[in-house]
């Protein structure tokens, strides 16, 4: 490791994500901070979105051919053509995040013998699978924790799961700061931004009444999240209230974990729900929300629910690591079991009627969040385990 380390001509830091839209998402913000520190590499597929991202962001990029679906040819093409170039550009660390980057990322970087190979684990899709497929998941990981040096799970609960389903041990892993794998930035996700006159400017655009109570979801609209069991729950409210509107923003994803048909006939039947696809500024929706939704069924630590507690949301959230980190029941919002259409209807029946209970859960939901999950207090983390893993070579 000392060998190669001393052929490293410059402290390269090269991060791999699946796709762009991660790079902008999942870790915005990082490279302005770490390009004082590193000569960073954004990797990641779809050439023409990350030259872009690397335009906006005055960093490097790579692009390799790399899809969230299992392509044996085209994933070992990736695995070729990241391994050759690592071993031209010797990186002292590789950084990788989300599933299939992690698995060609880490199997290159320990073919290439590149000396700091960091993996974060932001979520498990093989908590919410059985059978032959769980088995196949599961062996994938184990294969990118065996390359990995360090493994950071995004949560407290993230972590204790992987130990007790034996996917990596405790002395391997490690949670940055108090969660997340990017925190958040509590000046730019902030009411302030927002007026009465530009939130009801909206609310006319998409045709929602000013007095309308407006439950949010923000996220994928796939089945994971929990949106049948939402969607159901709204459909029996709406039946006998009129005057909420439940607002969508997101893709909808036919390949990878399809909502049920029955859920895309009330989404577009049901007049009180709208849909608005993905939206690159989301700031605008969590202003003019009553409350935030979050009935997903497994995260590792969503940014999403950090992003509307620090707009002051009262949230509801189902009872799965990472949310139920950020949230604590009956203070800052509502912890529901996750799956159940029942639980998460008489939550949202109790955030619209009990008033002077949203309004404590909505005063309390910002307090703490700067303390414990600001994003300068995450990279200062982040920056140490650097720092201390190039001290350990």
């Amino acid at each position: 490791m000392k060998d190669y380390f001393y052929l490293c001509s410059m402290k390269k830091l090269f991060r791999v994500v699946t796709v762009p839209v991660s790079l902008e998402k999942l870790l915005n913000g990082q490279w302005e901070f770490f390009n004082a520190y590193y000569d960073i590499t954004a990797i990641a597929s779809e050439d023409e979105e990350l030259f872009a991202f690397g335009q906006a962001n005055q960093t490097k990029t790579f692009g390799i051919s790399l899809t969230r679906k299992i392509t044996l040819i085209s994933d070992l093409k990736a695995l070729w053509t990241l391994y050759f170039f690592f071993r031209k550009e010797k990186p002292l660390i590789v950084h990788t995040q989300t599933p299939k980057a992690g698995l060609i990322g880490m199997l290159a970087a320990f073919l290439a013998r590149v000396p700091i190979r960091m993996h974060d684990v932001v979520g498990l899709p093989l908590m919410e699978k059985k059978g032959l497929k769980y088995y196949l998941l599961y062996f994938v990981e184990k294969v990118v924790y065996a390359c990995a040096y360090r493994i950071y799970p995004n949560s407290f609960g993230l972590k204790k799961y992987m130990i007790d389903t034996k996917l990596a041990s405790n002395t391997k892993m490690k949670v940055l700061a108090n969660g997340s794998s990017n925190g958040v930035d509590v000046s730019h996700f902030s009411k302030e931004h927002f007026s009465k006159e530009r939130n009801s400017a909206l609310k006319k655009q998409l045709n929602i009444d000013q007095m309308d109570f407006i439950f949010l979801f923000i996220g994928r609209l796939v089945g994971d999240k929990g949106i049948n069991e939402l969607i159901e729950a709204f459909s029996n409210l709406s039946d006998e209230d009129q005057k909420i509107k439940l607002l969508l923003v997101g893709t909808f994803e036919k390949e990878l974990d399809p909502l049920k048909k029955e859920t895309l006939q009330k989404i577009r039947n049901n007049p009180q729900i709208i849909s608005v696809g993905y939206q690159e500024e989301v700031r605008p929706y969590f202003a003019i929300a009553s409350c935030f939704v979050f009935p997903s069924y497994r995260e590792g630590f969503p940014n999403v629910v950090l992003e509307a507690a620090s707009m002051e949301l009262p949230c509801i959230v189902s009872n799965i690591n990472g949310s139920n980190e950020i949230i604590t029941d009956q203070n800052n919002g509502i912890i529901i079991p996750k799956k159940d259409t029942k639980a998460l209807q008489k939550a949202m029946f109790s955030m619209k009627h009990d008033t002077s209970q949203r309004q404590l859960y909505a005063a309390n939901s910002r307090k703490g969040i700067a303390e414990k999950f600001g994003k300068q207090i995450f990279y200062r983390a982040l920056l140490a385990e650097y720092k201390e893993l190039e001290d350990d070579l």
